[in-house]
């Protein structure tokens, strides 16, 4: 398998620790270990006597039942404990996909969630999100996509990048087209929990049948990817199944400590999205104030869930704007061509505490940039 550059990975390779200002970070604030701990009196010493000893591949049986109460129908033998989001798309695709089949995927999108498809050999349609219409997709367009060797939908709401939640009604459609047509439906759930109205929620798609498999991790609404714990969780045996087979050759078990960390994170799981809600909410509306200020520079739509959105530069290249704003005003934005995006478009980050320190440098900037 030769998998090509992860482009999004190489520009923060280039990048993210050369620069004073994070502007573009997917994830919510972290947490220290000190502060996890405080949340429980006895922590403190059950982590120093923790075992570092090999942990059960699947994932520890207590996590797993922690898991599961971010869910309605799911039980512990039906999560498989994972490293993050990528170990858990790499073996989905590798464990579901082979050459020739087709994949619809919501795009754009983390790179993963279509290279890893195109390099098993798979026909890879764009279910594309349209800027126009507050980024919303059309379920009409999924259905005309469908071919009869369609294998997988797949989807990532809250999305990253645009911040759109898809409404319920058609979440709910886009399971039952992949029920009708036995297509496995893959829902990338990293940003559940972090809605900025919780009525907005979605089902999670496990809990909407067989088909559904969802994806879930630490690193975003709970601000914890230091731990590299993810997850997916699904009631189709047979995926779950030869997922866990192959970790065996990836990971094959978790970090103790990080299981540890994970549940006594996801027992207070409230806690810490409150706190990050909180982070969003308010920086949010700095940006508002910020993109009316310069409506003649940028296009922005304000998302519906997460931490992140994707405004569209109205004068000038993307890529020199984020090249020249990194480097005489140490902000790091995100190019949208890391998402082959070619409208413009870059990513902000707004689920950490210093937005508004970045967007003061990048208002200097802005500035300085001026005719005249």
């Amino acid at each position: 398998m030769q998998l090509p550059p992860f482009k999004l990975e190489r520009y923060f390779a280039q990048y993210e620790f050369n620069v004073k200002h994070l502007l573009c970070s997917s994830d919510c604030q972290s947490f220290t270990i000190r502060e996890l701990l405080a949340l429980e009196p006895a922590a403190h010493d059950e982590i120093l006597n923790q075992w570092l000893g090999y942990t059960e591949s699947q994932g520890s049986p207590s996590l797993r039942r922690e898991i599961c109460r971010l869910y309605e129908s799911v039980r512990p033998e039906q999560v498989l404990v994972l490293s993050g989001a990528e170990e858990a798309i790499f073996l989905f695709m590798s464990a579901v996909l082979a050459a020739g089949d087709h994949v619809i995927v919501h795009w754009p999108c983390y790179q993963s969630l279509v290279e890893v498809a195109l390099t098993i050999g798979c026909e890879v349609t764009r279910w594309e999100a349209r800027e126009h219409d507050g980024w919303r997709l059309d379920p009409g367009d999924l259905r005309r996509s469908i071919r009869s060797n369609t294998r997988a939908i797949v989807i990532n709401t809250p999305h990253n990048p645009t911040g759109y939640l898809m409404a319920k009604d058609v979440f709910r459609q886009v399971s039952d087209i992949a029920q009708e047509h036995g297509i496995i439906f893959f829902s990338d759930e990293v940003y559940r929990e972090s809605e900025h109205d919780e009525a907005d929620r979605l089902p999670a798609a496990c809990d909407l049948g067989e088909a559904g498999v969802s994806l879930g991790v630490m690193s975003k609404t709970y601000g914890l990817p230091g731990l590299r714990i993810g997850w997916i969780a699904t009631r189709n045996a047979k995926v779950y199944a030869r997922m866990a087979e192959l970790k065996d050759y990836t990971t094959i078990c978790n970090s103790a400590p990080s299981e540890f960390l994970a549940e006594l994170a996801l027992r207070h799981r409230d806690v810490l999205a409150r706190r990050n809600l909180g982070i969003i909410r308010r920086n949010l509306d700095v940006l508002d104030q910020f993109f009316d200020r310069h409506g003649d520079r940028f296009a922005w739509h304000r998302p519906k869930a997460g931490p992140i959105a994707f405004p569209r530069l109205l004068r000038g290249d993307v890529d020199s704007f984020c090249h020249t704003l990194a480097e005489k005003a140490g902000v790091l934005l995100l190019p949208g061509t890391v998402y082959d995006d070619d409208g413009n478009h870059f990513r902000v980050g707004f689920g950490r505490e210093g937005l508004p320190e970045a967007l003061d440098r990048l208002e200097e900037l802005l500035e300085s940039m001026q005719p005249g």
